[in-house]
């Protein structure tokens, strides 16, 4: 019997298939993050995930929810609120932890101050957690 997309790991192409900007913006992020140091990608129906012991950043495409223009949303997570402009929305889920929704609209925006966040969030992603891999944002 054939494999369907259900019985094999997904890939970012599937998550953003059909969303050509929101794949770029996935691979500078993966980009940024293989500069930064080792991580973990591992991609699911909703998102791509980042991580080392634990999740830090998260590429996501929010028309799968919400209505939006935007072809892509990084979340990072830090052990601090971050206070900028390009902070969509911020969410505290637990003691430590701030979930931060930054809309990237291209792979530019993946610039010195995201990959300095992006820094900051891998650093804290060494804490504990389990680490699982799979799938990339290349093709």
């Amino acid at each position: 019997m054939p494999e369907g997309p259900e019985d094999r790991d997904l890939v970012p192409e599937d998550l953003f298939r059909g969303f050509p900007q929101g794949l770029a913006v996935c691979r500078a992020v993966q980009d940024a993050v293989a500069a930064i140091g080792e991580a973990g990608v591992r991609v699911t129906k909703s998102q791509v995930a980042f991580r080392r012991r634990r999740g830090f950043a998260y590429v996501w495409r929010p028309g799968q929810y919400v209505r939006s223009d935007v072809p892509a949303v990084l979340s990072l997570a830090l052990p601090r609120e971050l206070v900028s402009a390009r902070v969509k929305e911020v969410a505290h889920p637990s003691p430590g932890v701030w979930v931060h929704h930054v809309e990237l609209s291209a792979p530019a925006e993946v610039d010195d101050e995201v990959v300095g966040w992006l820094t900051e969030a891998w650093a804290a992603g060494s804490g504990p957690g389990r680490q699982r891999e799979s799938g990339s944002c290349s093709s």
